[in-house]
């Protein structure tokens, strides 16, 4: 696993034997990156990372440019290796919180322009996720909020989604506020 963009490119990101996580593949996670490229500038933007696991995309975004990720994570091993991770790459701009995300979601404390989430696909709670962000007030006017599934969740039917990429087994879902326009179909 490792950086695949922006300045921190190729730097291999090697998460212990004992984190829960899931991570997002080198290939998906490029591909994913491509499609944001012509959506939003990422250069600037504050970013929020849900399940954020191993740190693979939180980094990504910071590589890219985004002036603020804050990456959220209910597990300590997460935390502890996504810290350890940017004291040894001495990077700043990234803050890792330990807490609930579904708890979190419930008391918005700041908007963002991009807001990615990969909960663990078998979470009862995943469907809730998009209304939960999206009707939460978590979303700047012009903002995204992408969702990393898998088959067993199906957005197609939700009314803010615009579009959807499907790498793999990987799907990723992308939403906007009701308020913006997109300008974009719905593409698999």
């Amino acid at each position: 696993m490792r950086v695949v963009g922006g300045k921190l490119r190729g730097r291999r990101i090697k998460p212990p034997a004992n984190l829960k996580a899931r991570p997002t593949t080198d290939m998906a996670k490029e591909a994913l990156f491509n499609v944001l490229a012509n959506l939003k500038d990422i250069n600037g933007a504050a970013v929020l990372d849900l399940f954020f696991g191993s740190g693979g995309i939180s980094l990504e975004f910071h590589s890219r440019g985004a002036a603020e990720v804050i990456s959220v994570d209910v597990d300590p091993v997460s935390k502890k290796f996504l810290d350890e991770t940017l004291k040894q790459w001495k990077l700043k701009g990234i803050r890792v919180v330990q807490a609930d995300v579904f708890k979190m979601l419930k008391n918005p404390r700041k908007q963002f322009d991009l807001i990615f989430a990969d909960p663990p696909y078998a979470d009862p709670r995943f469907p809730e996720m998009p209304d939960l962000i999206l009707l939460g007030g978590w979303m700047r006017p012009e903002g995204i909020l992408i969702i990393e599934h898998g088959e067993e969740n199906d957005f197609s039917a939700h009314p803010q989604r615009f579009l959807h990429k499907k790498y793999g087994s990987v799907n990723f879902s992308f939403f906007r506020t009701a308020s913006a326009k997109s300008g974009f179909g719905d593409k698999v």
